[in-house]
């Protein structure tokens, strides 16, 4: 299936390459705790370490001054090499096999020190004979004075030095992170130079490479070598919107795909120039998936969206093309609820107006209109997550709840059902909606709802703004039939903060108007900027679909052992017949296989063991009516 390199030879580096980090920088770190100058001397250090690495200073140069500043004692090395031990490239950790496979055909070649270097590649299966570094010199107390200056790699040009008296005998290819790696190349040493960016990208090394390898990873899929990704996260583009919140940023950077954040929304046009290519799009609530974004997005694996609500997405559309689409149904109900009981209770006591005049500098101190939350009808029109939550929370105050919804739904502590949408109305003294953004809710509470409500009934939509009709709202509230209005979310709201927010509400007496920041409080983002990843990385990495609201869900074993074969097709029979029939021709073994359909696709999932040949999996690829295959291992 793989192809190996048997007359190749890899030449490494160890610092910011095999480790995500600078040693001798490090050691500094560790060397220096106490010292009055600490700071001043590791900033030193490290800035000339930089110029070295950019070429800027020739390494005979550097070398010296960094150790001049180390005071480093022998005693230093071992917490040094723990240090170390935790931060070693996680491609390198991943890709563990690529070292033990190849241990006769690596060498690493550093411009760092045997003494920290050595315990941490031979841990990971590098021959301690194919480690060229330098080595400290000591005095009688165990200070580290400086270092075997004898040592060829402690020269100017050191690497090129050694690799001519290596004299390997095969094509070489060079992977580090600094121009000294670059020189093995220029000095017609190595066939290829390939810039290691994961942890660092210096644009005077990357602009002479061969290739530039984000990960390790990709410098195994380049080459066609066995590695543990089937394909390199690297080349994944993740497309964030909306400013999500940045652990979520954080999540797909970790795994190592190539991450854009954009603040704002971006209308259709916009979003279909964007997506070409794009693998992951993440959205909040103004950006919308069309039709034909879906049908621009000729990557697209799997769409997030980092709120409740999924109708600014085309769901059926995404389905038929195979992209998979998850949201955040419970991350910020606390906070829509937390918003619903501050603004009711503001409403009924009035205090928008209050507020309003205090600023004018106007004293009304009077109960007027002033009324506590006990003993009130609060009516739920929608009692779903956020509905329930609300329920709960409200009873406990010493509210009455009613609900109405169009799905029977067991109702929560004494919270009473209403069989009609008008029943609700007439009894409630606080009216609060619920109800999800599909477009057959539209104006669902127009002019003759607002006409079934009591008179100074208070009015909350925290829900979506389409649902309600502005013009009979508005009506409702002059004429005084509505005594105090919250509403969060709008017809047509700013796609930016830079734009202006216009509606005919503004400026109406005890109304509150938020700018559709329900579920934007600090624990809501954060907890939605982890769960959404969680699930689109569960799709991406394992193939599960559980949480998915478009797709057959699946909740599948971790992966071990086996490779696994992804296969989203029209749901159409005979497919799975046709899968395994491929199977059996070619003497494959199925470790597991997972079948779940909906109306449009099916969805096969099948782990088999790791021998098997690139015509079985083209195959596979073009079984009739196939929208999406991949595979994992």
């Amino acid at each position: 299936m793989v192809k190996t390199l048997e007359q190749t030879f890899f030449v490494i580096d160890f610092d910011s390459t095999f480790t995500k980090v600078e040693g001798l920088d490090e050691l500094a770190s560790i060397s220096l705790v106490g010292h009055k100058d600490r700071d001043r001397f590791v900033a030193e250090i490290r800035r000339i370490t930089e110029l070295g690495m950019n070429g800027e200073i020739t390494f005979a140069e550097a070398l010296p001054r960094r150790i001049e500043l180390l005071h480093a004692h022998r005693d230093h090395l071992e917490p040094l090499v723990e240090f170390l031990s935790t931060k070693i490239s996680d491609s390198f950790q991943r890709n563990k096999q690529f070292i033990s496979e190849f241990a006769d055909q690596i060498y690493i070649v550093s411009s760092g020190f045997k003494e920290f270097i050595v315990p941490i590649v031979t841990a990971m299966g590098v021959r301690e004979d194919h480690v060229f570094a330098n080595t400290f010199t000591y005095d009688a107390e165990g200070n580290i004075t400086g270092y075997d200056t004898t040592n060829v790699l402690s020269e100017n040009g050191g690497k090129v030095k050694l690799l001519r008296e290596l004299n390997l005998p095969g094509d070489v290819y060079v992977i580090g992170d600094g121009y000294t790696d670059y020189q093995l190349k220029e000095a017609g040493l190595a066939n290829k130079f390939f810039a290691f960016t994961e942890n660092i990208e210096r644009e005077k090394v990357t602009s002479r490479a061969d290739h530039i390898v984000p990960s390790l990873d990709e410098f195994l899929f380049l080459n066609k070598m066995s590695r543990s990704q089937s394909y390199p996260k690297s080349r994944i583009k993740v497309l964030l919107l909306e400013n999500v919140h940045p652990k979520a940023v954080e999540a797909f950077r970790r795994e190592g795909f190539q991450v854009e954040l954009l603040k704002a929304a971006l209308d259709e046009d916009e979003l279909i120039e964007k997506i070409r290519d794009v693998s992951i799009l993440g959205i909040r609530s103004k950006t919308m998936v069309t039709k034909r974004v879906l049908e621009a997005a000729n990557r697209l694996m799997c769409v997030g969206a980092f709120c409740i609500g999924t109708n600014q997405i085309d769901l059926k559309t995404a389905e038929k093309r195979g992209i998979a689409v998850f949201n955040a149904p419970y991350s910020n109900t606390r906070s829509v609820v937390e918003l619903a009981i501050g603004e009711l209770i503001m409403l009924i006591r009035n205090i928008p107006d209050k507020s309003t005049k205090m600023h004018a500098g106007i004293w009304d101190k009077s109960a007027v209109n002033s009324f506590e939350i006990r003993g009130k009808k609060l009516g739920l029109v929608g009692y779903g997550n956020i509905g329930t939550q609300l329920s709960v929370v409200a009873e406990a105050l010493g509210m009455e709840v009613y609900f109405y919804d169009v799905v029977e739904k067991l109702a929560l502590g004494n919270a009473r059902r209403c069989k009609t949408l008008d029943e609700l109305l007439n009894v409630a003294d606080v009216l609060s909606l619920h109800i999800d953004g599909r477009k057959e809710n539209k104006n669902s509470i127009g002019a003759r709802d607002f006409e079934q409500m009591k008179e100074g009934v208070i009015f909350l939509n925290l829900s979506r703004g389409h649902i309600v009709d502005i013009a009979a709202l508005v009506a409702a509230i002059k004429s005084g039939k509505v005594r105090g209005a919250a509403v969060d979310v709008f017809p047509d709201e700013p796609k930016t903060n830079q734009e202006e927010f216009i509606n005919e509400l503004r400026s109406l007496p005890n109304v509150i108007l938020t700018p559709h920041i329900g579920g934007s409080t600090e624990e809501a983002q954060a907890n939605i900027g982890e769960f959404v990843p969680g699930k689109l990385l569960g799709f991406i990495n394992q193939g599960n679909t559980y949480g998915s609201v478009n797709f057959p869900e699946i909740q599948l074993p971790a992966l071990a052992g086996a490779h696994r074969l992804l296969h989203i097709h029209a749901n159409v029979p005979g497919i799975l017949a046709q899968i395994n029939g491929i199977f059996a021709r070619h003497g494959v073994n199925i470790v597991g296989q997972y079948l779940k359909t909906s109306e449009h696709i099916g969805y096969v999932i099948t782990d088999i063991s790791k021998i098997y040949s690139d015509e079985m999996v083209n195959e596979l690829r073009n079984i009739d009516q196939t929208i999406k295959f991949r595979m994992l291992y």
